[in-house]
Order: structure tokens, then sequence, then C-alpha cells
């Protein structure tokens, strides 16, 4: 499949969900499941599982950038508050070895939380994972607020997920059978809020 095939279904399934949604009675109502601080835009989602929510996402410097200045936005299930102060590597962990069957494998040895304390996430969790994105290549003006953000927050506040790098975020998430996944659609809010 050419890059202008993959472009053109890209678009294609955009323009789907977009008109499933739009068709759909626009109006902001709180989830079923407050705790989670979401908002969801569209009153049920499409018949491809795209809905549009308010989410704030946590925003930190690669790890690993290489020079290419890109921007790693994360969205944590609720339980996984206990990232705070960690790396997205450390937070990774941290949430597979929640998630996973076997809690006593080499990679949740050592992780810096005690797994006995928490329990798995709950099935009508949202996420039902940690997720992150990277963002690269971004023009000047693409997600504006958000670039204006990451130049001038501390170095700091960038290499570990903290409250001070947020950022508040219209997304699209889609939930799927396998794995869920999310799109940054528009920047709302950046600190301080």
């Amino acid at each position: 499949m050419t890059h202008s095939n993959i472009t053109v279904l890209r678009t294609s399934l955009r323009i789907a969900c977009l008109t499933i949604l739009l068709g759909l009675l626009i109006t902001p109502i709180p989830t079923s499941h407050a705790r989670y601080s979401s908002l969801v835009l569209a009153q049920a989602p499409s018949a491809s599982g795209c809905v549009e929510l308010e989410q704030f996402l946590f925003v930190q410097a690669p790890e690993h950038d290489n020079g290419k200045g890109g921007i790693v936005l994360i969205w944590l299930p609720q339980p996984l508050k206990l990232c705070l102060g960690k790396t997205h590597t450390q937070c990774a962990n941290i949430d597979y070895c929640i998630r996973t069957t076997n809690r006593e494998s080499s990679q949740c040895k050592n992780i810096g939380v005690d797994l006995a304390r928490i329990p798995p996430y709950p099935p009508d969790t949202r996420p039902r994972r940690m997720m992150s994105l990277m963002l690269l290549y971004l023009t000047p003006t693409k997600f504006e607020p958000l670039q204006n953000f990451y130049k001038s927050a501390p170095k700091e506040s960038l290499e570990r997920i903290s409250m001070s790098a947020r950022i508040k975020a219209r997304i699209r998430f889609t939930r799927k059978p396998d794995d869920d996944d999310f799109q940054l659609e528009e920047v709302l809010a950046v600190p301080p809020f």
C-alpha cells in the first residue's frame, strides 16, 4: 500500500467518523465514569467505536530524542496517578505489571511500587492501559499552544510525569476489541490552568 493510499484511507475513515459524530446531538454530557474527569462530546460512540473526549494529557520530552524534537503526550488510566514523578518507561512498566497475569516476571521486579496493594484495573477503565503518542515534525502553527508551552516549560518538568506539565485536550478515542487508540484533535488549554 502506497503512502498516498494510506493517506486517502485515513482521510476517508476520519470523514466517516466525523459524519457519524456530527449526525448525533453534539451536547457535552458527563460520562457515567465521572471519576475519570472526562467529558464526552458526543452522546454515543460511532459505528467505528470513535468518541471525542476532553482529557488531561501529560506532556513529556522523549527519553531518547536523538535531536528530533518530538513531544510525547501520555494519557493515564486513573489508577496510574502513582506514575507521578516517574519517567515514561517506568510508568509503562508499572502499567504492564498491573495488567499482566504474571506479576512475578522480571520486568515487574524493583519497579518502585508494591504491586500486591494495587488491584487490576476495573473493566470499564478508560483507557484500558497507559497510552502515549509522539508528535514529530510539527509545523510551527500545528498545536501552537502546546509547542509554546513545551518550549517554555522547565526541562525537568518534562523529564518525568508531572501535574505541572499537563494540557487539556480534545481527543478522538477509539475502543477496539484488542486495544484502544487515541488521536489529538485540539489543544484546549495549557498551564497554568
